[in-house]
């Protein structure tokens, strides 16, 4: 089958080229017979030319001047079209690439092609894929003519429109997004570092801030705690503390300890502070005492007076304990649990030698008359402090036992049914031991010895120590040179007699020095004064030994004493 794309073939007559189609490949027509009919010489490339006789063709230079030989591409010569198979003089259809029918003017001339570039393919095989040159086509003229004096106009469907790939755009928009979603999270990864940053500044000032809150409560800031500087003393600190005075009297033996119970709600600690009766202490009138002799002289109110002006302490009350009330308080709370350090014979006991009423031994259960002797008892030459100890260990576990119900505490109280000395009531002093048992049953009590000089006077160690940071309070001792210092010189055959001549010549507000002991014992006492001033107070020292008025006398003291005694035989420790 012939088509417009293969020239020559089948029995037609001669071909002439028309152009090229959309691939590049020529195309071609039958060209009209040679005897009755000029040929018609196609324009490839669309110039403006002027219509010649047969065999010939346009001016391809433009020269406006004579015509030239049409241009043969197939080398027949002379202009005229090519037939291969030389069919003679009948004609074929012209063949239209572009779909476009006859010139009105039924000369079959293909319209004038205006503004065309020619496009010569490099390959007439096979085309690459490449954007298709449609050329514009006059449309012809409404009035009839060629359109060669009009301008061309043109008609949408006379265009192609070619659409680049898209493909690469939904990459584009894809990384677009990608990025924005990025930096939205690095964003917000920002936002939620200065968020956490802002929150652990803020809890840390708060902790900083609560911290000096606390300190500065406690008055352990540095350079903040109130002082006196006529009088030297130290405020006690912003700490809150509850201090009551416990006297324990012994109705049998005779003889008192004393103790201070503090419950610090600042620090929720719990203490018992042992007072040794050795402790100086300024008497009403003015004069040097002992804490013994306080008690003994001045009663309850004057004593806490003397120890809120040596120890710089605001005690609250006084709380009498006689040995038969602490009896019945200790069989009250079920009896108590005690590590004791020593054996307590049984005062009760017909003989010497019998078994002891407390034996010694950690967790030993003591009931009343146990507690009572075990806090009372006093070895031969034993010192004071090691009665005291015993008694302090007696109030920590009637402490353990104790309720810490401050209702069900007041009832054991009124139970008791001793006399409590004003301003303490019976509510008071039960709120008061129920909250010490809470902080016992926790651990959080503990048992300190007053350390004192031999003199009575408070040591730089109480000072430092238990004064201040559990009392929160300032030593202030009476003047050494107001208490009158008595050296004893043990002169009896008896080495405990010097320690029971101590504890009374300190109980009666006398300043005690060791003389050392005789070689041998001497049959009479002596107190020797050596300034004529102090005459009346070795009188006094004599009468507080229990020796006659008539073994003082005037001599030659050495040391610091102001009054010497030399213990003789006829010295008797229990007149």
């Amino acid at each position: 089958m012939n088509d417009g794309y293969d020239a020559g073939y089948g029995d037609g007559g001669p071909y002439e080229l028309v152009g090229y189609d959309e691939y590049g490949r020529p195309v071609y027509r039958q060209a009209a017979d040679q005897g009755t009919q000029q040929a018609q010489h196609h324009d490839p490339y669309g110039q403006q030319g002027q219509q010649t006789q047969q065999g010939y063709g346009y001016d391809p230079y433009a020269t406006g001047g004579h015509q030239q030989p049409g241009y043969d591409p197939y080398g027949n010569g002379g202009g005229y079209g090519y037939d291969p198979y030389a069919t003679g003089g009948h004609q074929q259809p012209a063949y239209d690439p572009y779909g476009q029918g006859a010139h009105p003017d039924g000369t079959g001339q293909q319209p004038r092609v205006t503004e065309q570039t020619a496009y010569i393919p490099e390959q007439p095989g096979s085309a690459p894929e490449r954007t298709a040159h449609i050329p514009r086509q006059a449309r012809p003229a409404d009035d009839g003519t060629d359109g060669a004096g009009s301008a061309p106009e043109y008609r949408t469907e006379q265009f192609a429109f070619v659409e680049e790939p898209d493909g690469d755009s939904e990459d584009v928009i894809d990384w677009l997004k990608f990025t924005e979603n990025r930096t939205e999270r690095r964003e917000e990864a920002r936002r939620r570092a200065r968020s956490r940053i802002i929150a652990l500044t803020v809890v840390l000032a708060l902790v900083v801030a609560g911290g000096v809150g606390y300190l500065w409560y406690a008055g352990k800031l540095p350079g903040l705690s109130a002082s006196d500087a006529d009088t030297g003393t130290t405020a006690a600190g912003a700490q809150k503390r509850d201090v009551l005075v416990v006297h324990l009297h012994d109705t049998e033996n005779g003889g008192t300890s004393t103790a201070l119970l503090v419950d610090n709600a600042t620090t929720e600690q719990g203490t018992t502070v042992l007072l040794p009766n050795s402790l100086a202490l300024t008497a009403e009138d003015g004069t040097t005492t002992t804490l013994a002799k306080s008690v003994e002289d001045d009663g309850s109110e004057g004593t806490r007076t003397a120890l809120d002006t040596v120890l710089g302490t605001d005690i609250e009350g006084t709380w009498r304990l006689d040995t038969p009330f602490l009896l019945t308080l200790v069989d009250l709370v079920g009896n108590i649990e005690v590590d004791t350090d020593t054996d307590v014979p049984d005062p009760d006991a017909g003989k010497k030698g019998g078994p002891p009423l407390v034996k010694k031994g950690k967790g030993q259960t003591l009931s009343g008359k146990m507690a009572v002797a075990y806090a009372t008892h006093r070895a031969p030459g034993e010192a004071q402090d090691a009665q005291l100890e015993r008694f302090g260990q007696v109030l920590h576990g009637v402490l353990r036992k104790m309720t810490s119900d401050p209702d069900a505490a007041t009832v054991t109280v009124q139970t008791l049914g001793q006399i409590i000395e004003p301003p303490l009531t019976d509510a008071d002093l039960g709120a008061f031991l129920a909250g010490l048992s809470d902080l016992a049953k926790g651990g959080d009590h503990r048992t300190e010895l007053l350390p004192v000089e031999e003199d009575g006077t408070l040591t730089a160690e109480a000072s430092d120590g238990v004064v201040k940071d559990v009392l929160g309070g300032t030593a202030k001792s009476p003047d050494r040179d107001a208490a009158v210092t008595v050296s004893v010189r043990n002169a009896t055959g008896d080495e405990d007699d010097t320690e029971k001549a101590r504890v009374v010549l300190l109980n009666g507000g006398f300043t005690f020095l060791e003389g050392g002991t005789a070689g041998s014992a001497e049959a009479t006492s002596e107190v020797v004064y050596a300034d004529p001033a102090e005459k009346e107070n070795a009188t006094e020292v004599a009468k507080t030994l229990g020796l006659p008025a008539d073994a003082v006398t005037k001599g030659k003291i050495s040391g610091n004493a102001r009054v010497a005694v030399v213990l003789g035989q006829d010295y008797d420790p229990g007149s």
